[in-house]
Parts: structure tokens; sequence; C-alpha cells
């Protein structure tokens, strides 16, 4: 391959990628590429991705070949691609596969082709492989005891090598769930569920599907229930999620109330159970984390019942879960999220123990396709008062974001959004519940926080559904599982330091298609010159991935329109 000015690509021999973003060909080159690198940086000009052996095993388990990477990666570069990186992704994703789990008897085989058990003897002598393993069975084969399933997929993926669980699944308690005539679903909802289920196979029956909020990736949960056909568990984030599971199940399947309920440690199971992960991790009082019995609702998770257990919002999972999840490995496990992202650097865990990636589709080819709505990003940056930089300027630095967060100037930035905008059906969403609750105050509108009652704050929802209700004020508890799809414009005033996945998630209130194909409006209020505005670079970069651009706006600029207005 020659040199070529006209393409967007240039690929480092470190495995970092550059994408010029002005590039005619950028939005093509960033779709070929976004399958198998994670994007590090995303400045004006250039983009910085990253291949890593993670991203290129998610895209070769979800059936991206090596070839197809390193074609990509040609066909956009604007110089020679380096051989030492086409050997990489070709070495790397090539270890998807190798090393293989297979059901035998009553037990499992660790198992690899006969010229790989040089490797089987390495890696079964490293310290954290060797307990997990049972007796040697051949040259390249070594039984592996049921209960240590999920560990030795785990152990062997942090020493680099990913494990092809192929042992099957045990069958939970068969219950038929039929999908009403009424509910259209969707090509793309139609092949996560397929690529999931596998039709049956033990090759299917474990993974992660990644949809963008608003697109229905409940749809596909209840698509892949009715392949199962048993007793299932749901585990979700929040009372709100577990309500809009349970209204979605009974509109748009076979089932019916007495069949789905939420979990109570004090009731029987109900076919269908849903239960949030603050019940599930919920730990006696004076208990230690490392206690037996601790978290006296987790035997749930266990429970024999399940032939199916479906993880929402799955990046969220909290880690006594995936203690957990590592020994019910024969339960078939669909997790569903808009983004792999964890910022506690899990994802990993969530490859092993939930399963690779199955299906993906990018937000911005949803969203021409009109299956979510069409949004627009800007980012209102204002200065801190002067009396107000003083006690930044002094303040130690886990204080400082909190006072750039809480800048009182961003309450006129607010009102002037909320006048630009008129009439439209809002959200207001902070980190900050002081911040929060003076905004309320302010545009005479309800607040919700975590202490608000679950009676109240669905009452608040459907008032705001039947549009009787244009505006409301939530803390964090909206990030997450809010079935507003008339929600217009989101602002949002604060955050959680630079979390990307936040981020997306608050994008994603708005982004179920509206009735008459409006658009919907992000603004992210920031301010300038402290660490606030560059946590706010860093909580952009998953949405820079996936085709989102922020328009940067002064706020004196807004609060002039507004004037003029």
């Amino acid at each position: 391959m020659s040199f070529d000015p006209a393409n967007p690509l240039i690929v480092q021999a470190d495995r970092s990628v550059f994408l010029e973003a002005f590039n005619p060909r950028a939005e093509d080159a960033r779709r070929a590429l976004a399958p198998f690198a994670e994007l590090i940086s995303s400045p004006e000009h250039l983009h910085t991705y990253r291949v890593t052996p993670l991203s290129l095993w998610n895209a070769a388990s979800a059936g991206m070949s090596a070839a197809e990477m390193v074609g990509a990666l040609e066909q956009y570069a604007k110089f020679p691609v380096p051989q030492n990186v086409v050997t990489d992704i070709r070495e790397l994703a090539g270890r998807w596969g190798r090393l293989r789990l297979v059901a035998h008897d009553s037990g499992l085989l660790l198992v690899a082709d006969t010229p790989d058990a040089p490797l089987l003897t390495e890696l079964s002598r490293q310290k954290a492989v060797a307990p997990l393993l049972g007796d040697r069975m051949g040259d390249a084969v070594f039984a592996v005891p049921l209960l240590n399933r999920g560990l030795i997929k785990t152990a062997l993926l942090e020493s680099g090598w990913p494990l092809d669980d192929q042992a099957g699944y045990s069958d939970g308690l068969a219950y038929p769930i039929g999908l009403l005539p009424s509910l259209a679903v969707r090509d793309y909802q139609q092949e996560a569920a397929d690529a999931f289920y596998r039709g049956g196979s033990a090759e299917g029956g474990s993974g992660v599907v990644v949809l963008a909020p608003g697109s229905g990736k409940t749809v596909v949960g209840m698509v892949a229930m009715s392949m199962v056909g048993q007793r299932t568990l749901i585990l979700t984030t929040n009372r709100t999620s577990v309500n809009q599971w349970q209204r979605e199940l009974l509109q748009k399947t076979s089932l019916m109330p007495e069949e789905v309920g939420e979990y109570d440690s004090g009731t029987p199971l109900k076919p269908v159970t849903v239960c949030t992960y603050q019940m599930l991790t919920h730990r006696k009082r004076g208990s230690e984390k490392s206690d037996d019995g601790a978290y006296p609702h987790m035997g749930l998770i266990g429970a024999a019942e399940w032939g199916l257990i479906v993880y929402d919002e799955v990046h969220l999972l909290p880690a006594p879960v995936f203690r957990i999840t590592a020994s019910v490995q024969a339960r078939r496990r669909l997790g569903l999220t808009a983004t792999l992202i964890r910022e506690d650097g899990r994802e990993g865990d969530v490859f092993a123990l939930i399963g690779p990636k199955r299906y993906d589709r990018p937000w911005k080819t949803l969203e021409q396709a009109g299956f979510i709505a069409q949004a627009d990003c800007t980012e209102v940056r204002l200065l801190l008062p002067q009396a107000e930089r003083v006690s930044y300027a002094a303040a130690p630095d886990r204080e400082k974001h909190r006072i750039a967060a809480e800048n009182p100037d961003k309450r006129g930035v607010v009102s002037a959004i909320l006048e630009l905008h008129r009439g439209a059906p809002a959200l207001i969403i902070g980190q900050y519940l002081d911040q929060l609750a003076l905004i309320a105050a302010d545009q005479e509108a309800p607040l919700i926080t975590g202490k608000t009652p679950q009676r109240e704050r669905e009452a608040l929802f459907a008032s705001f559904r039947q549009g009787t209700l244009k505006l409301i004020v939530m803390s964090k508890v909206g990030n997450f599982a809010l079935d507003l799809p008339d929600a217009e414009v989101l602002i949002q005033v604060s955050g959680a330091f630079g979390s990307r996945q936040e981020e997306a998630q608050r994008l994603g209130r708005l982004l179920r298609p509206k009735a008459d194909g409006r658009g919907a409006s992000f603004y992210s209020v920031v301010t300038r010159e402290t660490t606030e505005e560059d946590h706010a670079h860093h909580r952009q970069l998953f949405l820079a991935e996936q085709g989102y651009a922020y328009r940067i706006l002064d706020a004196s600029e807004l609060l002039a329109a507004g004037m003029q207005a």
C-alpha cells in the first residue's frame, strides 16, 4: 500500500490510530474502526483510538475476522499500516477460539488444539490458573471443576488468553413466553436476539447486546426470553426500571400480571422475576463483605428455576454480582447496555462472566433509520464569579470539582436555555442536591431525588408522559431507565466527574423517537477554566465515538439571545 493523502487514518506502531475528524472520509473510517478499536480522546481535529486485546476479542467473538480488521485499517490509512500492527492484530484476534471450555460427562474440559499443548502447559503453571484446574487428561486437555467455570475464564483473560466457553447450559424450568402480534420487532432487535441465542447451540446463550438508549433493548430481552422459553430473572438498576420492565412485559408478551413480579424475599418467586442490583447487593448490618451470609438476597441469582438471567445496564454491574455470577455460568446470561464502558475498568469481567459482545449497532445508524431521535449536543461554558474563583483556587483538588459544578451563575443559563425552548418537554439533571433544589425553586418545577417515594416518582413521570407536566428536575436517579419518550430537551448542570457512561446515558434520556419526528437538544453547562471543563472532555469520549459532536457556546451568547427574544 502506498501513501494516500485523501485517507483520514494514521496508524502508529504502538497500535494507536489517529483519525482526521475534518476529513471527508472520516465518518466512514470511524464506522469501520469502531468495532475493534477504543476511542481514547477526541479534540476538535484529531481523534485518537487504540487497538487493545479486549477490543479485538470482542470483535472476533462477534464474528469479525482479523483480515477484516486489517482491511479496514488499510482501506482508510494515509500511510502504510506498520507491519507489526498487522501481525499483532492477526495474532491477538487469533487467540479467540484457541482455548475452549467444553462439557464432558458431569464436568468440564479445558481444550486446546494439539499444537497449543505447550501453551496450555505454560498457562496451567500460573499461580492464578493452577488452583482452578483438575487433572490433566491429555497433552492439550485439562479437567475443570464445574464450580470454577467462571473463575477460569477470568483468570485466563487476565493472563492474555480469552476462553471460548462452549460448555452449554443447564435448563431451568420450562415456561413458554409468547410475543403478542401487536409487537413489531425491528430487524436489528431480532438480529441481536438471534446473535445471542444462536439457535440454542452451545456457542450462544451468553453475551452482551449493545444498543443505544431508546432503541428498544427491552424488546431484545423479551425476544430472547421467548426463544429460551424458561423461567427468567431480570436484574436492573432501580425501582423505576423494575416498573418499566413489568409494564413492557405485560403490554408486549403473553405474560399475565400474576406471572411477573418484583422480587420480595417474603413471597414465592414468580416465573419472571425482576430485581434491582441494590436489593441483590444489600448487606446485613454490621457484616463485612467477605462474611458468609453478608448478602442475604444474593441466593436469588443462583436459584435453580432460572433458565435465563437478563442483566439490564450490564455496565453498572456491582462487584458482588460479578462474584456470584462466576458461580452461575451454567445459566444463560444476556447483558443489555448502551455502552461497554465501565469507569472501574472491569470490562474484562463483563467479557469473561456475562459473555462477549454478541451484537452492536452504531447510534448514528439507528438515528439515520429513524429508530432513535436526532440529537444536537451543546456545551455551554461560563466563568466562575470572582468570589467563587477565590474559593476554587484555595480548595483541595476533590472540592474544586464541586465548586465548579455548583457555579451559581448556571441558574441563569438554565433559565435562558428553557426560554430558548419555551414549551418543550424538558429535563434538568445534576449531581448536587442543593444546586438542584435552587434550580427547581427557580423554575417552580418538581425535584426527584433518591428520597422521593416511588409512588410520587411514578405519578410525576405519568404527568410528564401525558403532557400536563413540562419540566422535571432530577438527581442522578434520572440517569437510567426513564421511559419519557416526549422529552425534547435535557440540561445537564453537573455530573460525576469524567464519567463517559453517565454522559451517554443522560443523552439517552432524549433518544426515544418523537411522534412527529422532532429532534432533541442536549445541553451540558460547564464552568470554564476549571477541572469541570477537563472532565467534560473525557465525559464526551464515548459519544464522540458514536459520531456526536458538541457545539461550544459561551454563556454570554446564550443570555444575549434570551434577552433579544
